[in-house]
């Protein structure tokens, strides 16, 4: 690096409009905390647990922008019944001294949804089978519309930011991959078109919410599958939300929800405890085709980073760095080479008080294995399997 001035990841730091307490967010890990599409106790009791640890904000995941944009039924979607959560948890994690995020979304293309046909640019189908459909201009519009609605009730609701999912295969994710978006209308084709969603969601969002709140996106660097989104051409998505100026942060992720996940995780591969869980013909064809749908990637600490570090040299927006972030070590490590804020989420996970932890100098890395066997609890409360093996019945 230059002579400009290191960071401390401990201090407080602005993200637009917001002030954190320190430049560490709670990264957004789907918590299967939500059968009635609404925040319950228990997520309130999640996110209370880890502001009391000592992260600067913490990231609800996932909220739909519709009933229709859920990836599964355990989430929560944008209702009028959902506002009255909303405001408990953001006044809970307030009281706790962090700031509260959402990650918005429709889940598109990756959506399994019981009778529900899923979403996508294009005709294709899911990994499961399942029929894809078109989605046409008309809809696009009123997703639009949906992002703006779910965006404006997170901040009449008291959150500090919203976080616009542009990754891991859903819908405006997906309109960015030349292996999903096969279209020929201004939606198609070029970097520009293949863009226009993405940046109507984020005009539009900016628009509604002004400066109340910070909005931030978590965007894909590469899909990890076949004809799918590259750095090159992810670079050059990412320069033209830098240019439209509506982001107040970009975190970088990889990965594909329902192609390739482990490329997002890294670590060891829960299969076994997948086929454990499975019903019926799912457990079967998984174990026929597990190896397939859950590839190996070892882990090692800041494994996003030479991917990442690409994009900090190309943009200036604020940079949040997502992937393998265990140590103290590896916060610093991550302000050194440019980036604004970290993302952590397994290790938070494992130990909700890292942060204070490693603040005070008690202890200097996190306790985490990445054995991933937490992927397994988002069906039944996401938590760390090692710590509360027990089942837990949702309700």
């Amino acid at each position: 690096m230059n002579d400009t001035v290191v960071p401390d990841v401990f201090a407080p730091a602005r993200l637009g409009p917001t002030t954190l307490r320190n430049r560490i967010v709670k990264a957004a890990t789907f918590e299967g905390m939500s059968p009635d599409g609404v925040v319950s106790d228990r997520l309130i009791e999640f996110h209370r647990t880890a502001a009391a640890g000592g992260i600067g904000m913490t990231t609800v995941s996932y909220v739909a922008v519709s009933k229709d944009g859920r990836g599964a039924p355990n989430e929560i979607h944008i209702h009028d019944g959902a506002r009255p959560g909303f405001e408990r948890i953001a006044e809970t994690v307030h009281a706790q001294g962090a700031a509260i995020a959402a990650q918005l979304g429709h889940a598109g293309p990756v959506g399994s949804l019981p009778g529900k046909t899923p979403l996508g640019p294009s005709k294709g189908r899911t990994i499961m089978g399942t029929r894809i459909t078109e989605i046409t201009t008309t809809q696009i519009d009123g997703v639009v519309e949906d992002f703006v609605r779910g965006a404006t009730m997170l901040a009449d609701s008291g959150f500090d930011s919203v976080e616009i999912h542009l990754g891991h295969g859903y819908l405006l994710s997906s309109f960015m991959s030349p292996k999903l978006n096969r279209r020929t209308d201004h939606y198609g084709g070029s970097i520009e078109n293949r863009a226009r969603i993405s940046r109507e969601v984020l005009k539009a969002v900016r628009s509604a919410v002004g400066n109340r709140i910070a909005v931030t996106a978590k965007m894909n660097m590469r899909d990890g599958v076949r004809h799918g989104l590259e750095i090159a051409e992810s670079i050059q998505f990412t320069k033209l939300f830098e240019a439209d100026g509506h982001l107040d942060a970009l975190e970088l992720t990889a990965g594909s929800s329902q192609q390739n996940p482990m490329y997002l995780f890294h670590g060891d591969v829960p299969r076994k405890e997948f086929a454990e869980v499975l019903p019926g013909i799912q457990k079967w064809g998984f174990k026929l085709f597990g190896r397939m749908f859950l590839k190996e990637y070892p882990f090692s600490e800041m494994y996003f980073l030479p991917m990442s570090s690409q994009f900090r040299a190309a943009l200036t927006m604020p940079l949040i760095y997502l992937g393998g972030v265990n140590t103290a070590a590896s916060l610093q490590r991550a302000m050194s080479e440019g980036f604004q804020f970290v993302a952590m989420g397994r290790a938070v996970l494992r130990q909700p008080d890292l942060i204070a932890r490693l603040q005070e100098g008690s202890t200097t890395e996190g306790s985490c294995i990445h054995c991933n066997k937490c992927m397994v609890s988002i069906y039944s409360g996401t938590r760390c399997v090692l710590d509360a093996p027990q089942p837990i019945q949702l309700g």
